[in-house]
């Protein structure tokens, strides 16, 4: 698999619980995707049309900024990138940071944190954004998933 990074976004402290967790199983390195101006609870709030999370998700154009631009991705062959599903699809942030970097021959591996959908069209919807990527949905890290476990995912591969 090659040198490792995990990297993922998180909203409310689950995907970021997952990351960690994954990370320290596949001895891998750990990278946060923080956006510039952090999520309240009140943007976060999907049944308001008007949230900020709505209101990015209903554009597909939309692509939150970034608080750094300094992910080593450069320094890694496989990078497990995780976020939370929302709208069945990956934060548009997660396209933000796919584009602000070269992915170029690298696998990206998605994993998820879901209150009950799957990856959706996570994949189709990512994939434009790192041209030149392997990019495939891993797995959903729903719950807290033994150390044992996500180690035998991780050898599976």
């Amino acid at each position: 698999m090659g040198k490792t990074l995990v990297a993922y976004f998180s909203a409310s402290g689950t995907t970021a619980k997952a990351a960690r967790d994954l990370a320290q199983a596949a001895g891998a390195d750990l990278y946060e995707i923080r956006p510039a101006v952090p999520y309240t609870q009140a943007d976060l709030d999907w049944m308001d049309r008007k949230s900020r999370s709505s209101l990015e998700m209903r554009d597909p154009s939309s692509r939150p900024e970034l608080a750094d631009h300094d992910a080593p991705i450069a320094a890694y062959d496989t990078i497990f990138l995780g976020f939370p599903i929302w709208w069945y699809v990956a934060p548009t942030i997660i396209n933000t940071f796919l584009e602000q970097y070269d992915f170029s021959g690298k696998t990206i591996l998605l994993f998820a944190t879901s209150g009950g959908s799957g990856f959706g069209k996570a994949v189709d919807s990512l994939s434009p954004s790192c041209p030149g990527a392997t990019i495939r949905a891993w797995r959903l890290l729903n719950g807290s998933p033994s150390a044992d476990a996500l180690k035998q995912w991780v050898e599976a591969l």
